[in-house]
Order: structure tokens, then C-alpha cells, then sequence
């Protein structure tokens, strides 16, 4: 039996994967920030266990890592969108950086599961080393964009590491509380994101790749870039290792 863990799972695309995966007769665990809505997701979605951790504070994704047992499949699917200006974590890190990217990444380090999915975006943005906390000239659109890349960018170092790792754009705008929050119209419905995050869930054939719904498909450049891999592996580290 195939253990899973889904991050963000108490609402939209999480909550639905969740519950298709109990369906398919996978042992769920499930990851939320709010205890009503946690316990709510649970019990809807029929999934074994809930934990809880604020992914704005890296100790209490330190602590969830202590406390999982085994898991077979990591989909890093907790997130926040587009913000108007520029918030910090309680860890001093810039807010989409720690909670879209580097949770997750901190995660994937220390658990080490075989299969890794990162929910990401078509929205990509490469990464200002110089300036990867985007404390000039902030932009919410590149922050989150900047932090939807390092996701991709992880899963093509997670792959040459041997995992089974891969990232995608599940849909565009699907009804979720993101969306529906930041007065965006839906574009596409939640059934056709669940459909794509479920078929790479499932898929061991490929790895290291960036799918937009379906389909195979090209990240932006610096992706493919070893160099710049490096240096956000060594930046994400550095990161973690000033907050221990």
C-alpha cells in the first residue's frame, strides 16, 4: 500500500487529491495550517491522519518532518499567491519564497521520499541571486513566479539524485480559495488539475520533467541551469541553516 503525503490539503486541488487518492485505496496523510479545517478535510476525504504545521515557520515544518512515518509520495501542493506588497515569514524570509518553495524543499531533504510533485505554475520567474529575498523593488508577481521556479528547479535536482521527482502547472486559475481571494475568474475547473496532478502522481516513468496539465513541457531557461541549481541549493541550506 502506497502512503502518501498531501501538503495543502484542507482545501481546493489538496482536498480533492486527497480524497481520489483514499478512493484509490492510497493511506493519505494530510497537511494543513488551520485545525477546523483540517479536521473538516479529514474527515471528508477519508484520509488517515492530520498534521499540522504553518509552513511561515520553519519549526513547524521541522516538526512535522519528525513526526511523519514513512511516506512513498511527497505532492508539494501548500502555497500562497500574488500578494500587493512585501510580507516576511516569521523566520525574517521573504513569505513565497519560505512557504511555496523552501518548506517544501526542507521536506523533500529531510524525509527523503522516493517520489516527489511539486505543484508549481506556468507563472515562472528566474532567481536575482543577488537579491532572492526581493528586498528592492518588490513585486508580488515575481515573487510568487520566482518561487513557483525554484520548485521546478528542485525536482531537477531531485531526479538527478535518483528520486522520481516532477513538477507541474495543474490548470490555470481553477476555482480555489487562492483564486476566489484574489478576485480572479476561473479559467479552468478543479476536475481538470486533480486530473493532471493525479496522472503524475501516478507516472514513475519520467523524472526531473515540468508538465503544464498534461503535457510535457519546457520550464523557464534557468531550470536547466546546473549552475544556478547549485547555487539554490546551496542558498536554501544556507536559509535553513541561519534559522536552525
Amino acid at each position: 500500500m502506497t502512503t502518501v503525503l498531501v501538503t495543502g490539503a484542507t482545501d481546493g486541488l489538496g482536498r480533492a487529491l486527497a480524497g481520489e487518492l483514499v478512493q484509490a485505496g492510497d493511506t493519505v496523510l494530510i497537511h494543513g495550517r488551520d485545525p477546523r479545517r483540517g479536521e473538516d478535510a479529514l474527515a471528508s476525504t477519508g484520509a488517515s491522519q492530520l498534521f499540522l504545521a504553518d509552513f511561515a515557520r520553519l519549526d513547524d515544518v521541522r516538526a512535522l518532518t519528525e513526526a511523519l512515518p514513512p511516506i512513498d509520495i511527497l505532492v508539494n501542493n501548500a502555497g500562497i499567491g500574488f500578494g500587493d506588497h512585501r510580507e516576511e515569514s516569521e523566520d525574517g524570509l521573504e513569505l513565497r519564497f519560505q512557504v511555496n518553495y523552501l518548506a517544501g524543499y526542507l521536506l523533500a531533504r529531510e524525509v527523503r521520499p522516493p517520489h516527489v510533485v511539486n505543484v508549481s505554475s506556468a507563472g515562472q520567474a528566474p532567481i536575482d541571486f543577488d537579491d532572492p529575498m526581493l528586498t528592492r523593488g518588490y513585486s508580488g508577481d515575481r515573487a510568487y513566479c520566482q518561487s513557483k521556479l525554484a520548485q521546478i528547479m528542485h525536482v531537477v535536482d531531485l531526479a538527478e539524485a535518483g528520486a522520481t521527482a516532477n513538477a507541474l502547472h495543474p490548470a490555470t486559475f481553477m476555482p480555489t480559495k487562492m483564486v476566489v481571494d484574489a478576485g480572479i475568474s476561473p479559467l479552468s475547473s478543479l476536475e481538470q488539475g486533480l486530473e493532471a496532478t493525479l496522472a503524475l502522481v501516478r507516472r514513475t516513468d519520467v523524472s526531473g520533467r515540468y508538465f503544464n496539465g498534461l503535457q510535457d513541457a519546457r520550464a523557464q531557461d534557468q531550470a536547466y541551469d546546473a549552475d544556478a541549481r547549485a547555487r539554490l541549493r546551496s542558498l536554501s541550506d544556507e536559509l535553513l541553516g541561519a534559522k536552525s
